[in-house]
């Protein structure tokens, strides 16, 4: 029939991505097809110190929160860091013991500063929202309300303190503000890094075009991983459209395993070695 449609006018399906997705690709493609695409899963090494670390910090500020204010004390902050606490690599009690007790520290200190009284917007709230070529979704550590617009806030824990420019290189953050914004149906710019180990707060402002250079970066990348899987379902070689990206992550990478090209890159670290000391 003369001017119907044909499947070349038809809309592309958006591709769906979260931060974590897209920071896998650009760190390896090895081992983005390792994590998200080969089934079954390739074996992985041990947990980390710093992941336990981590999570233990971000699961008891969630719990903190979640408590009715009268209750958000330090006390009680250190005492959920202290319940969640757990071993897992670390090289013994002692270095365990050693951290939970600062961890715990860093969160009282962290709540000792804290409006208790406020209450978050969410807490590991899921956002997602179709934006471009892409639905740009994750999950935020914490959503605040402040002067009638949304903040988001992300805890690290990490060794390194962060400045300004993270808060506004952080791909993670721009693309959480703007699924924030779609799903929350609330004006929203600010983003902060809330770095548990010095107290620092690290925070940007984003303008609409800051954030469409972000989204523009995500949907190009986006592409590419959407190619790559597109051609090895097609029957491509896995190992030429997943290149392993050799470098320093390749010391505590956790399908080390099962990369040659990972395994020559040096010696593997111990679990413990990315702790903050």
């Amino acid at each position: 029939m003369h001017g119907q449609l044909g499947f070349d006018s038809m809309p592309r399906k958006l591709i769906r991505v979260t931060p974590a997705r897209l920071a896998v690709w650009a760190d390896c493609p090895r081992r983005y097809r390792m994590t998200y695409l080969d089934r079954p899963t390739p074996p992985k090494g041990g947990p980390w110190a710093h992941s336990t670390l981590g999570a233990v910090v971000h699961n008891a500020l969630r719990a903190f929160l979640d408590l009715p204010p009268r209750r958000r004390t330090p006390d009680a902050a250190v005492a959920l860091v202290r319940q969640g606490w757990k071993d897992d690599g670390f090289a013994g009690p002692e270095q365990s013991a050693r951290f939970r007790e600062r961890a715990a520290g860093w969160v009282a200190d962290y709540v000792a500063e804290l409006d208790v009284t406020m209450e978050p917007v969410g807490l590991e709230r899921w956002v997602s929202a179709p934006v471009g070529t892409i639905v740009a979704e994750g999950r935020v550590d914490r959503i605040d309300e402040r002067d009638g617009e949304l903040v988001i806030v992300d805890y690290k824990t990490g060794r390194h303190v962060l400045t300004t420019d993270d808060a506004r290189g952080s791909q993670a953050l721009a693309l959480y503000v703007i699924a924030a914004r779609r799903t929350l149906r609330r004006p929203c710019t600010r983003v902060e890094l809330h770095h548990l180990p010095t107290g620092s707060v690290a925070a940007w402002e984003h303008t609409e075009a800051s954030l469409t250079r972000h989204q523009t970066r995500a949907e190009e990348t986006a592409e590419e991983l959407q190619l790559a899987r597109d051609t090895l379902d097609a029957g491509g070689d896995p190992d030429v459209l997943f290149p392993a990206q050799v470098g320093r992550q390749c010391t505590w990478c956790d399908f080390r395993r099962s990369c040659p090209e990972g395994q020559a890159a040096g010696p593997a670290a111990e679990p413990w070695s990315l702790l903050v000391d």
